[in-house]
């Protein structure tokens, strides 16, 4: 297994629309081949700051 860590920053006060496109990004990153599964966390201490984890075969 690999897993993948991405530090996703956002521009100020657009973490909404972030997370609603990113409902959509995460249909393409599941039909990636070797997918298995991810995970998207949002930052307690910076809103506007995420951390996505995706686990590959």
């Amino acid at each position: 297994m690999i897993l993948e860590v991405a530090i996703l920053n956002v521009r100020t006060g657009e973490s909404g629309v972030f997370e609603q496109t990113f409902s959509q990004a995460q249909d393409i990153i599941s039909s990636m081949p070797g997918y298995t599964s991810h995970q998207l966390h949002r930052c307690l201490e910076s809103q506007d700051k995420y951390l996505l984890l995706v686990q590959w075969q």
